[in-house]
């Protein structure tokens, strides 16, 4: 038996920098859900408020064919501005040759200031029926409304119809557009018009009350003399000819300004307008043209008791801290949901063009480097039959040991010496692979010092230049070694990495891995391979040349991901790093998603460690410059970027099938899963394996995928963060890995 190892394992530039203990270092906290539980919640609560903004919520208006049993008649037959109190009710209509031009929907930044320009032309003012979350968007567009003298009215928050909600509901799409007039301009407005109101003949029982609500919120409720119809777009013509009033009757003109393509709108105004003022028509907002009818000009009884209060229907006065404040943060809400569903946008674009370039690279060069391995005249080089030192680092390997080294040891490659270094197991590890008393198998001891320390400790007693370093838990198939070592036929390999294939695949969390090793890992290999820029020989399965180890400066322990950090530093030297898919070996995939998140955690971390280790390799000349301005931005693109961006296409899915179009969420959710599917089936191919498991391909879409993200974020914050993880330990079952199996 080898003796214990108590001190350095080779040279003293080989030694791993902090190299102590891995219970001494600082263990960064498993993964805590409250955080991300609030992000998460705090998340959808932005999206469901542009929801909201957008009027997603809001049914389609339905026209009712409601009796008109409790409107009074005066009402019915009066004027089309309308004030219902607890005290009186009462309509009034404009006086004689005086029109109030109205227009709702706005303000829109594409056709408003088209509209404001037709009304500049004649010196015409009008009354604006804003919406308040337009008016959110477009504050200084509103602003440009009061400045030249316009008037504003409230349309609702998000233009619902009105009889479809609770009275709290209402109440609030009217205080909302309020804080967003009063936020923008400093106005308040005493005047309403609901949404998909009409005349004031068409009231019925199922919009008086509502009328009468707003009455004892102190509105003015506004309807119409004659409509446009603009909305139709049915013509100039048509147009003009619905705003004229009959005779010389004044009325109230309904028009829009947004909510469409206006441009027959504006041509009609520039028709209107000067006819109507050849007719002697003067042109007025509602609040002054009902001023006009209060004093006493083309009121039906007479002057009315409440003269002059048509003066103070809209006022511009101080806002108070509150109103400020609230104001404030309705519109910046607005703001902030308005541009996280942009960014969304945005991402959601460069997901999918990172997707497909991702797709086109895997299948041209990916089926460019099959091509080439099939091909009859494909060699490495001379048959590589030098010796091979196998080493096995081991922490608490218990359930694996034996199967792994028996594998190990019996290789069919001509010669195999097996060092298995146990880096301080207490579960007795060790004493099982001596009780094997296989004549080619050494155990060194030493204690804990984590994976690089132990891989170190191997290198340090391996007696051959070929080397291979194997995870305890792994087994290989008989000429697995063998095969794994042939590219050394070609003196300018430094490293090879092997084809890991999960042997429990009965789990579906395991099936998921399975399908993940075939399209995540052994694809990406070939293409790696092809750009000579592969960043990562697998613990699992991978050779070295002795000469390419030292030469990097040994296993260290300055990353989580030794063997990335390794292949990285080797790549750089020069050596070529190639991947041997015949070259197989069975590992137990994790079975828990809590074992799993542990060991990805441990990749994801560890990877972006390695990058960062290696980003002087960016502004390099030679493999190394190479290596820099292919692998890191690979690896940062399709690695990092595209897993942490792709959980937008699950969110705008949702949202999508929600509150967008349906049928165009539900094609490109089935366009970018076919596309995996292609992926999928490409990739099998290429490493003979049945397409059966791709079953479970869409349902790694809902649950799976979405751990993977919260590993990738987590892993970005610990980065960030600086945070240290020892080496972690998975949970082992020991069940059979049959090599070979489907």
């Amino acid at each position: 038996m080898t003796p214990a190892v108590t001190g350095g394992t080779g040279p003293e530039s080989n030694r791993p920098r902090n190299h102590r203990p891995a219970r001494n270092r600082r263990v960064v906290p498993r993964p805590r859900w409250t955080a991300g539980l609030l992000l998460a919640a705090a998340f959808a609560g932005i999206l469901l408020f542009e929801a909201f903004v957008n009027a997603e919520f809001v049914p389609d208006h339905e026209a009712t064919d409601a009796p008109q049993a409790i409107v009074p008649a005066e009402i019915v037959s009066g004027g089309p501005i309308i004030y219902a109190s607890p005290e009186r009710t009462g309509s009034y209509r404009l006086p004689p040759k005086t029109i109030a031009l109205t227009f709702d929907d706005g303000p829109d930044p594409r056709w408003t200031p088209e509209v404001v320009a037709a009304l500049r032309e004649y010196d015409v003012p009008a009354t604006f029926f804003v919406v308040g979350s337009a008016v959110a968007r477009h504050q200084s567009l509103t602003r440009q409304l009061v400045a030249e003298g316009h008037e504003l009215g409230v349309h609702t928050f998000t233009h619902p119809d009105l009889g479809t909600i609770s009275g709290q509901s209402r109440r609030l799409q009217y205080a909302q557009t309020q804080l967003a007039i009063a936020y923008a301009t400093g106005v308040h407005t005493s005047l309403l018009r609901f949404p998909y109101s009409s005349k004031p003949e068409a009231i019925d029982d199922h919009d008086w009350p509502l009328i009468q609500e707003a009455g004892r919120l102190g509105y003015l409720t506004v309807v119409n003399d004659t409509d446009s119809q603009d909305w139709a777009r049915p013509g100039v013509d048509k147009i003009v000819a619905n705003m004229t009033p009959t005779g010389d009757d004044g009325a109230v003109v309904l028009l829009h300004d947004a909510g469409g393509e206006r441009s027959q709108t504006v041509a009609a105004l520039r028709r209107f307008i000067p006819a109507m003022q050849a007719r002697g028509y003067r042109f007025t907002t509602v609040s002054e043209g009902l001023a006009l009818t209060l004093g006493g000009a083309g009121t039906p009884g007479g002057a009315d008791p409440r003269a002059g209060a048509g003066t103070a229907l809209t006022t511009s006065q101080p806002l108070s801290a509150g109103d400020r404040w609230r104001g404030g943060f309705l519109v910046w809400t607005v703001r902030i949901a308005d541009g996280t569903l942009s960014l969304l946008w945005v991402a959601f674009v460069v997901v999918g063009v990172l997707a497909v370039v991702r797709t086109v690279l895997l299948f041209v060069l990916a089926g460019r480097h099959a091509r080439r391995r099939r091909s009859p005249d494909w060699a490495w080089g001379p048959p590589v039959t030098e010796p091979v030192s196998v080493i096995v680092p081991a922490y608490n390997e218990r359930a694996g040991i034996v199967p792994a080294v028996r594998s190990l040891a019996t290789g069919d490659h001509p010669t195999i010496e097996v060092i298995v270094v146990d880096d301080g197991s207490t579960d007795g590890t060790a004493d099982l692979v001596e009780e094997l008393r296989l004549p080619n198998v050494r155990v060194v001891r030493k204690p804990n010092g984590g994976k690089s320390s132990a891989l170190n400790a191997g290198i340090a007693f391996a007696s051959h230049q070929l080397i291979v370093m194997v995870d305890g838990d792994t087994v290989f198939e008989p000429d697995s070694i063998r095969l794994l070592v042939q590219p050394f036929g070609d003196p300018g390999v430094g490293a090879v990495a092997g084809n890991v294939k999960v042997g429990n695949r009965g789990s579906l969390v395991a099936r998921w891995q399975h399908i993940e090793y075939v399209i995540g890992f052994n694809l990406d290999r070939r293409l790696y391979e092809t750009l000579r820029c592969m960043p990562t020989v697998p613990g699992a399965i991978g050779a070295f040349r002795r000469q390419a180890v030292v030469g990097a400066g040994g296993m260290t322990d300055d990353t989580l991901a030794e063997d990335t950090d390794i292949t990285m530093a080797i790549v750089r030297a020069g050596w070529k790093v190639v991947y041997e898919e015949r070259a197989r070996a069975w590992t137990e995939a994790p079975a828990t998603l809590g074992q799993l998140w542990k060991q990805r955690y441990r990749w994801s971390y560890g990877t972006m460690q390695a990058m960062w280790k290696h980003r002087r390799a960016l502004a390099d000349h030679g493999a190394s410059g190479r290596f820099g301005r292919r692998g890191l931005p690979f690896l940062a693109l399709f690695g990092i970027a595209l897993p942490l961006l792709a959980p937008v296409i699950d969110i705008m899915a949702v949202y999508g099938l929600l509150f967008a179009d349906q049928a165009g969420t539900v094609l490109a959710w089935l366009g970018m899963l076919g596309l995996q599917a292609v992926t999928g089936v490409v990739a099998f191919r290429l490493d003979r394996e049945r397409l059966r498991p791709l079953w479970a391909l869409p349902l790694q879409q809902f649950g799976y995928r979405q751990l993977m993200y919260l590993v990738l974020i987590q892993s970005v914050v610990t980065a960030l963060s600086g945070g240290r993880l020892r080496w972690q330990k998975l949970h082992r079952t020991g069940q059979d890995l049959v090599p070979g199996q489907r």
